[in-house]
């Protein structure tokens, strides 16, 4: 990292990898002992403290004493997705039987024409709905999948 930081400093000013080095190289104080490390520091005016950016200068030591505390996570609540809803609810959305259901999909809504008048009854429902599935029966699927025509899907609401 000490290597990456300093060869990007350097295209940046456009100066030798050792020059940037000599440049920032700056020593700090730690509990362990004096490190050495890399260091920019921005004066600023009046009685502010000066911007100090220090890579390094961490002394890297093991520490045996230190207590771990894992926090556990918050459970968040996760909405369903609306795909999952529709499919629990068990209804078919093109005739509204009750019962085993099935997911009808299309590739794009642009598949399917604008709503006018002789379109498909479960394509001017999905372009209603704005949706690219349709939970329908197997009746209703069969009979789309058939191409037949809205009037030839049952209708046992």
């Amino acid at each position: 990292m000490e290597t990456s930081l300093l060869k990007t400093l350097a295209a940046k000013h456009g100066s030798p990898v050792s020059a940037i080095a000599a440049r920032y190289k700056a020593t700090t104080d730690t509990p362990h002992g004096p490190r050495t490390c890399f260091e920019a520091v921005r004066q600023r005016e009046g009685n502010q403290k000066p911007l100090v950016a220090r890579f390094g200068g961490i002394p890297l030591k093991r520490r045996t004493y230190v207590v771990l505390d894992d926090r556990i996570p918050g459970q968040g609540h996760y909405p369903r997705k609306e795909l999952v809803t529709r499919l629990l609810r068990r209804k078919c959305e093109l005739c509204g039987s009750g019962g085993q259901v099935q997911a009808h999909h299309v590739a794009r809504l642009a598949d399917l024409a604008s709503p006018a008048l002789g379109q498909h009854a479960w394509a001017a429902l999905m372009a209603e709905k704005r949706r690219k599935t349709l939970i329908v029966c197997e009746p209703c699927h069969d009979h789309i999948h058939a191409g037949l025509p809205s009037a030839a899907i049952p209708a046992t609401a």
